[in-house]
């Protein structure tokens, strides 16, 4: 899809409005928008840098909306859509501002902001030189998720009165090293050069007396938050602690998946207000007469009600950090399905989850209580929001999430995916027996107690309002031992099944009566549908691949300092994992390679009885 400079705000409805804005800048996918490049992500497109704007910017029609009432409810939006293409029926694409606005000449050396340079609003030139200009490195932003150009002025002049319309800077590299020291600032003015050198600094900021300015420049200006008390943090325009995407997903699952629900997305809201009238079968009956729904009046009065029921309800879940996705009521409700499977499905239903042929007869391996083939799966990911400097995996709360829009939009971007995978429960007996007596537990109380004093930090840092006594971390053994296997069978069906460990991804069900993973497939393309994944979940299939993944994590390149580690990976939330042996690519994991330790799954030299699997 296009991303375009915003020439007009136009009103978000089910039409495009107005005339094409200009020609498109660059490109990028639909599901990049979601994950990689969303509001508030900043984009370099060719020698010119851009932040995405708002969604209030955004041209959508109702052509690229994206049915999935659970997430909707979820989130609490009335419409969920796919980012607009440039094709004028869907939409005109994604709008962008220039930022940062400082640039550079990389002939004469001054740095100004962009417009000062005399060039035009397409072409990044310094009319002086005629040579290319170039985008600040630099840019500084607060947790809060605020963001700004990067001071150069207060970082050359330190300590003194400011006045920086009469002075000229210049910023030139020394060229000896690619170091900060060699990227040296000087000003018109006769102050001494100063190099780049100690910006990074967690303090830098504060000591050289620069506030948070509270901007959003992503949302245009006028839309400042003064006030924010965050510590600013200086970042590489490009640096992944730029923008952090708060996502969420889910599984489309009975009924929704089903072909008569699918069916009633278009036509819900008239059939939701026409089943409270008195002629409610009427008005149904000629409201289907010419739309591809093909049940009877009577069973799509019980689906809409069920629907309106359903949308009306509020889930209960707790959004704190202390709360594990997969121990959340959202996410297991998905269980049930994977678990029992689907009986009786349709040719267009979202959902196909059924038992192993050799189920009958071929038992599965130790310690597994069920596989199930799900043939057919739908995902829906939305952006929620998103952070700065800090991933948002320890927050506390919503305080830091950034805002989407100016005003209040009932919509959000979201993309959808297709896919195929193996959902595989614990044996429950084995699995309490292990925990009741195994040293499991100790090793996850490791691990849950550095997690912890973790969220207590980040409660106490963002002013949270519990009392931390009453933060606690929810990782238990059973989390650990679900997690690291998901990720050994993730290598392990790289292998073997044809797609790149990227390709695979991993969705946790966790609690004190459930231990499940669905290892899957979901991509935009054909890519996630040929499927090599499901053929692993057929029982003969399944013991042979175990056995493979379980012999290969025996042993680690980087044992034995990686078995003995006491403490791994970020934030010391691992034990005996490393990227030699467990660890997946970040967008296969649903906690960024944390929560993980291979002695839970085959025991270590030091307490073999540690091991789920030892056996």
């Amino acid at each position: 899809m296009p991303l375009r400079k915003p020439k007009q705000r136009p009103s978000v409805d089910d039409r495009p409005k107005g005339p094409l804005s200009a020609t498109p800048l660059g490109g990028a996918r639909n599901a990049q928008i979601v994950t990689t490049y969303g509001v508030g992500a900043m984009v370099a497109i060719g020698d010119q840098s851009y932040i995405v704007s708002g969604l209030d910017t955004w041209k959508i029609d109702g052509t690229s909306r994206l049915y999935e009432p659970r997430l909707q409810r979820r989130l609490g939006v009335r419409a969920l859509y796919a980012p607009p293409s440039d094709n004028p029926s869907s939409g005109d694409g994604v709008r962008v501002r220039r930022f940062p606005t400082q640039y550079s000449c990389s002939e004469c050396h001054e740095l100004k902001d962009f417009k000062h340079f005399g060039g035009s609003v397409t072409e990044s030139k310094c009319l002086k030189c005629e040579r290319t200009l170039v985008p600040s490195r630099f840019v500084i932003a607060c947790e809060n998720g605020h963001l700004d150009d990067f001071p150069y002025w207060a970082w050359v002049h330190k300590g003194k009165p400011r006045n920086p319309g009469k002075c000229a800077l210049r910023l030139h590299s020394e060229g000896r090293t690619a170091s900060l020291r060699s990227m040296i600032i000087t000003c018109s003015c006769g102050v001494a050069p100063v190099s780049m050198e100690g910006a990074f600094g967690r303090r830098a900021m504060e000591m050289l007396g620069v506030r948070c300015s509270g901007r959003r420049p992503w949302l245009g200006d006028g839309s400042e938050q003064p006030g924010c008390d965050a510590v600013p943090r200086t970042l590489q325009r490009g640096a992944s602690a730029a923008w952090f995407a708060i996502n969420r997903s889910s599984l489309s699952i009975p009924p929704w998946s089903q072909t008569l629900q699918k069916g009633l997305d278009r036509h819900y809201q008239v059939l939701a207000y026409a089943v409270d009238q008195p002629n409610a079968v009427d008005i149904i009956k000629n409201s289907i007469a010419d739309t591809e729904v093909s049940a009877s009046v009577e069973a799509v009065i019980d689906a809409v009600r069920y629907r309106k029921q359903f949308s009306d309800s509020t889930i209960v879940e707790a959004e704190s950090a202390a709360s594990l996705e997969a121990a959340s009521p959202f996410r297991l409700e998905e269980y049930g399905p994977l678990y029992v499977g689907t009986t009786i499905f349709g040719p267009k239903d979202d959902f196909e989850c059924v038992k192993p042929n050799d189920a009958d007869r071929t038992e599965l391996p130790a310690g597994i209580g069920r596989s199930m083939l799900v043939k057919r799966l739908r995902e829906v990911r939305a952006l929620q929001s998103f952070t700065r400097v800090e991933a948002p995996d320890a927050l506390p709360d919503k305080k830091r999430h950034a805002a989407l829009s100016n005003g209040k939009v009932d919509w959000l971007p979201a993309i959808e995916v297709s896919g195929e995978g193996v959902f595989l429960s614990l044996d429950p007996d084995r699995l309490k027996a292990w925990e009741a007596l195994s040293g499991a537990e100790d090793r996850a109380r490791m691990i849950r107690d550095r997690h912890t004093r973790l969220l207590r930090e980040q409660a106490k840092k963002h002013g949270d309002g519990r009392p931390l006594d009453q933060i606690r971390s929810q990782v238990s053994a059973r989390f650990i031992l679900l997690h690291t296997l998901a990720h050994v069978l993730i290598n392990e069906w790289s292998l073997d099944a044809g797609y790149p460990a990227a390709a695979l991804r991993e969705r946790l069900y966790a609690d004190d009566d459930r231990a499940g993973v669905l290892i899957y497939t979901a991509t935009s393309d054909s890519a996630g549908s040929l499927g090599g994944v499901v053929a692993h979940g057929e029982h003969e299939r399944l013991t042979e691949s175990m056995e493979s993944a379980l012999n290969r994590i025996e042993w680690c390149s980087q044992d034995p300092p990686c078995m003995e580690a006491e403490a791994s990976g970020t934030d010391s939330l691992n034990l005996a994992a490393c990227y030699a042996c467990v660890m997946v690519p970040e967008s296969s994991c649903e906690m960024n390679n944390t929560f993980l330790d291979r002695a839970v799954v085959i025991g270590s030299p030091a307490d073999p009885s540690v091991g789920f699997f030892v056996d």
